[in-house]
């Protein structure tokens, strides 16, 4: 694939050092460059960003089994999804597939089939695919192939989740909406409350367990993080495991206790549109103001990165850099991805261009390539 060469003038360029200013960018072999080459495209009236890096995301759900069961063609299912984080200014994006309880699209072999269509049309795409594991930690009988498995996958990244309903199953009692779960995931609803109930005997099991996992997937390089930590003590225990990852956490206590170790925190962008959890759990707001929080993720809803950033410059709480630096910069360091992020010389061409008036994605380009382009903006590139 042939990257554009050309340099962009006419518009502002939000720029690591200098913040928002008029000036050109130029672009070449998939780069950013020092020197202007190629043709010269007017760029008056937009505003030229570093492209969206999506940390945690599992929109892409509804392209792969838009109705019960999944499509037939994974692949196209994927490329699906590439085109609509392409349309939201995103040129990576971490897609994030469950290996849960739940089954279904949630389910083992689900993942597995997720995980070859990602790497089957990784040839096939612009915007860089990153696959990530969402694992149910109380799944004890699947923890010793998982290693293999994830090897295989060629997944980097694992995150892990106990979504069980303690509270309910202690008490015996059937969590609300079982009988749909059950029969989405194929099961007998007597049979998958009993499964939620073992799962939930053995659960002082878990601890070791996750010991055991996780000295295991740091040997090989995996990146871990944690899901809706809801104290400092169990930020601390998933530290002491090699998950230097807080993903969404539910209270200030636990945000606090990740970032004072240096360890990275991940909040939702629905939750700064929606101005609040829609669980109840502390508000990103919040967490923004405090300094609280390295980065943005699209959580469910792939347009939230950019109308969140857009949002947050707009109340005054962040300048735009600041702002734009929990989709982009930010999201880069917490991954470890030294050549994106920003619009520096030498870094990935990776750029997001917005109609200064509107806000909206025109243009979107990884590694200088045209993964989206819509309206007006076409005519200043082949004119």
């Amino acid at each position: 694939m042939t990257s554009l060469t050309m340099t962009l003038t006419g518009a502002e360029v939000l720029l690591p050092e200098q913040g928002l200013t008029r000036v050109n960018l130029s672009v070449g072999y998939g780069v950013v460059q020092a020197d202007p080459s190629g043709r010269t495209i007017d760029l008056s009236g937009y505003l030229v960003l570093p492209g969206i890096i999506d940390l945690h995301g599992d929109g892409f759900e509804r392209h792969i089994a838009p109705r019960r069961g999944a499509m037939k063609q994974m692949d196209e299912g994927i490329l699906s999804v590439e085109a609509e984080l392409a349309a939201n200014g995103i040129t990576t994006a971490v897609l994030a597939q469950f290996l849960s309880w739940e089954g279904g699209v949630r389910g083992p072999e689900f993942a597995g089939q997720v995980f070859g269509a990602i790497a089957s049309v990784k040839d096939r795409v612009l915007t860089d695919l990153l696959p990530q594991l969402r694992f149910e930690t109380h799944m004890l009988d699947e923890y010793a192939d998982l290693p293999k498995r994830i090897a295989e996958w060629q997944v980097p990244y694992v995150v892990f989740n106990d979504h069980l309903p303690h509270d309910r199953l202690a008490e015996g009692r059937k969590p609300p909406r079982l009988t749909g779960q059950a029969l989405k995931a194929g099961r007998n609803p007597d049979k998958h409350f009993e499964m939620l109930l073992s799962m939930h005997a053995r659960r002082n099991e878990v601890p070791a367990a996750l010991d055991t996992l996780c000295a295991t997937l740091a040997k090989q390089g995996v990146r871990m993080g944690s899901h809706d930590d809801a104290t400092a003590q169990t930020r601390s225990d998933w530290r002491a495991r090699g998950a230097r990852i807080a993903e969404f956490p539910e209270t200030l206590e636990a945000a606090e206790a990740a970032l004072s170790a240096g360890d990275h925190v991940i909040l939702g962008s629905p939750n700064v549109v929606r101005g609040g959890s829609h669980k109840g759990n502390v508000s990103a707001l919040d967490l923004i103001a405090m300094g609280l929080c390295d980065a943005l993720a699209s959580d469910y809803h792939y347009p939230s990165p950019r109308r969140a950033a857009l949002m947050l410059a707009k109340s005054g709480l962040l300048d735009l850099a600041g702002a734009w630096a929990l989709v982009s910069s930010g999201p880069a360091r917490v991954l470890g991805l030294s050549d994106r992020g920003d619009l520096s010389v030498g870094k990935r061409a990776d750029i997001v261009i917005l109609e200064a008036e509107s806000m909206r994605v025109a243009a979107t380009l990884a590694s200088g390539r045209v993964s989206f382009m819509s309206g007006d903006i076409a005519a200043r590139f082949v004119g």
